[in-house]
């Protein structure tokens, strides 16, 4: 009898789930909560996230196959659904960034593995290494500006569009769905440092935490 045990890649006991923020945010007694407030922070959780490498051609094919979408072909660009829950980001010529509500990647991974067979491609689970942050308000941007030095005026930082950057001292993808939101996705390890700094960086123009 072998005494082989077997890692359960999708577990199915009840252990509570916590995200990268949750002792920040459980030390926090009171979130920041503004009357006015000009930037509006929170996370987004337990998104599904994937990182699809290969030819663009044959990726293309597979994504409007399974997810109705169109691969971003230009550099830095960021595409929605009409829902806008679920998104592909350029990263680089053979790179993409697909987000997905929570628990759809598992599914959507083994759907793309089957559209395209024995082509060259790679795809990696990095949901449990990643979150995102989601920045809103009049104010977001200047936030930003004081963060990090790529520049994020709208000319340069259009709707749409996603640049992996350093953000203080820590490297991020920052990404702009709409017109007064961004999002920052941070490696796990970051989220503590980049949360407490938006907080300082945010606090002159009125800032509020939203669970």
């Amino acid at each position: 009898m072998s005494d082989v045990q077997e890692f359960q890649t999708r577990p199915t006991d009840t252990s509570k789930a916590e995200s990268p923020l949750e002792w920040s945010l459980h030390e926090q007694k009171s979130l920041p909560h503004a009357s006015n407030p000009g930037v509006t922070l929170s996370e987004k959780p337990f998104l599904g996230q994937l990182i699809v490498r290969g030819g663009a051609i044959v990726l293309d094919e597979a994504v409007r196959e399974v997810m109705d979408m169109a691969l971003p072909a230009k550099p830095h660009a960021l595409v929605s659904d009409d829902s806008g829950e679920r998104s592909i980001q350029w990263l680089s010529p053979d790179e993409w960034l697909v987000i997905v509500p929570g628990g759809e990647e598992f599914e959507l991974e083994q759907k793309l593995r089957k559209s395209l067979g024995q082509s060259h491609f790679s795809i990696v689970n990095v949901s449990g290494g990643q979150t995102v942050l989601s920045l809103k308000g009049n104010r977001a941007r200047e936030v930003l500006m004081k963060s990090i030095s790529y520049d994020v005026h709208p000319q340069a930082f259009p709707v749409g569009k996603g640049v992996s950057t350093v953000f203080a001292k820590a490297t991020i993808i920052l990404r702009r769905p709409e017109e007064n939101g961004w999002e920052l996705v941070i490696r796990r390890s970051f989220a503590d440092y980049c949360y407490r700094w938006l907080l300082d960086a945010s606090r002159e123009y009125g800032v509020s935490v939203v669970r």
